[in-house]
């Protein structure tokens, strides 16, 4: 299939341009002290943000999911938009609102306050399918809330929250622009710097390699730790609403840990953008502006075109078979989502430079970067083609074929009809994420190319704060739709 080639034609080249550089040129980069600095700072970075957002989703999903907290949609909304903004964004509002933030601690607030939802969201949806009654039988027998909390409620949300937390880990490894932004050294920056201002290439390859090695082993114990979550949502399902505790004389403080969460997550990027974005609106060239917002929306409907025409014969497959190839197939074809973007820009990079007839088509082309989107987006689009085709019975396919009807219309009018709010999904999914993507655009971008997020960069660079906040400001506004739909969706969920 199409969709499994271009998965896993970047990671098979930068490992055979890898393999090219010689034992020993890779044994001395393996040894060179930035290797294991930007490892150490990189595993200090996720550890920190991963533990943080544990705590901090569990707490937010438990609040609205099993305690008499007051406005829990509003309170479950703020706790999914910090989504809608991405890191690079929120590090250029913390770094515009205090010019002095950098270094590892402000990364680290950055970066929590941004992923914690990626453990509230299916912590919170993990507590409004399970049943309450274990919880109510534990109280019963005289365990106050605390022992139940920890002996019950949290044996029974932990793989959600674990493969919410593995996420923010791959999420850290992936980063680029806040990390970049906020001037600490991790594996992507040195990647980036390796290859743009230091031209050392074999350098950018053992370094793309080792942060791919540390990638595919987080994403190994994702797909573990989710394995058991999907069987736990499907052996239990609430079917009452659970009896919510009281906050009582906790009140006050719960309110409170709430506000500061908002106004780190929320409050201080939409101060600093609002600001800068009245200073920079009265300077800003609309030809500009303008310019890089239509460049990112055709660059990015281009992707979700791309993307949904690879994922849709994979989607259908994977959602109709069982079985150890169909698994497999899905398995590669998430490989480029979980691979950073400066990893899967600088293999793609590598290829059109050394491969000729690549070169002489996609070299520095808007089509090269189009298929970069579509390598690193590829499970969004199929995530939602494959759970539209799984509601989809399969039986009105074999009725139409019993008919006379070939493959083509069968196709045609039943199975396209039955999975096109899917397919409608997973393209608006892509073109979204397609519109905030850094690293790979950065890379992969033809000379002169402009889009929201390179202009945001390129002003932010070199402090320009008042001039890069439109762009900041435009790609919050578009990726805040989809949040607020989704946090609607979870809030909704339960008996």
């Amino acid at each position: 299939m199409p969709a499994i080639v271009a998965a896993l034609v970047p990671v098979a080249y930068l490992a055979w341009r890898t393999g090219q550089a010689g034992g020993s040129a890779i044994a001395e980069q393996l040894g060179r002290p930035r290797l294991i600095e930007a490892t150490g700072r990189t595993l200090m970075l996720a550890g920190t943000v991963t533990a943080a957002c544990l705590v901090i989703g569990i707490a937010t999903a438990f609040l609205v999911s099993r305690t008499d907290l007051r406005l829990r949609a509003a309170v479950n909304l703020s706790a999914s938009l910090p989504l809608a903004v991405p890191t690079y964004v929120a590090a250029f509002s913390w770094r515009a609102a205090f010019p002095g933030a950098e270094g590892f601690w402000i990364s680290a607030l950055v970066l929590t306050v941004s992923s914690f939802p990626y453990v509230h969201l299916p912590v919170a949806a993990a507590l409004s399918r399970s049943d309450p009654a274990l919880e109510e039988q534990s109280r019963s027998l005289g365990e106050g809330p605390w022992r139940t909390f920890f002996k019950v409620t949290l044996r029974q949300v932990a793989p959600a929250a674990v493969a919410g937390a593995l996420l923010c880990a791959l999420y850290v490894f992936s980063d680029f622009g806040a990390v970049s932004i906020l001037n600490y050294r991790t594996f992507t920056q040195e990647i980036y710097v390796a290859w743009r201002l230091g031209f050392d290439h074999t350098g950018a390859l053992v370094l793309a390699s080792a942060l791919v090695l540390l990638t595919l082993i987080v994403l190994a114990g994702e797909w573990a730790a989710a394995a058991p979550g999907r069987r736990a949502r499907r052996e239990s399902a609430s079917s009452r609403a659970p009896v919510r505790l009281p906050l009582g004389r906790g009140r006050p403080l719960v309110y409170l840990g709430l506000a500061v969460l908002a106004v780190l997550s929320l409050g201080v990027p939409g101060w600093s953008l609002a600001r800068w974005t009245l200073d920079g609106v009265s300077t800003a060239d609309p030809a500009e502006v303008w310019g890089a917002t239509w460049t990112s929306l055709y660059l990015s409907g281009a992707a979700a075109i791309l993307t949904v025409a690879l994922v849709v014969p994979v989607g259908l497959y994977v959602a109709r078979r069982r079985g150890p190839l169909a698994a497999a197939t899905e398995r590669i074809v998430y490989v480029g989502y979980a691979l950073p973007g400066v990893v899967i820009g600088l293999s793609l990079v590598f290829m059109a430079i050394n491969v000729d007839w690549v070169r002489e088509r996609f070299y520095q082309t808007a089509p090269l970067l189009v298929f970069g989107y579509a390598v690193l987006l590829l499970p969004l689009g199929m995530g939602a083609v494959k759970a539209s085709a799984a509601q989809a019975s399969p039986q009105l396919g074999q009725v139409a074929a019993s008919l006379g009807a070939g493959p083509v219309r069968r196709f045609a009018t039943i199975t396209l009809p039955l999975t096109a709010p899917g397919i409608a999904a997973g393209a608006a999914l892509v073109f979204l994420t397609a519109m905030k993507e850094l690293p790979a655009t950065l890379l992969l971008r033809p000379s002169g190319t402009e889009t929201l997020a390179t202009r945001l960069w390129t002003y932010t660079d070199v402090a320009a704060f008042s001039a890069a906040a439109p762009y900041a400001a435009l790609i919050v506004v578009v990726s805040a739709v989809p949040i607020w739909l989704l946090s609607r969706r979870i809030g909704r969920q339960g008996p």
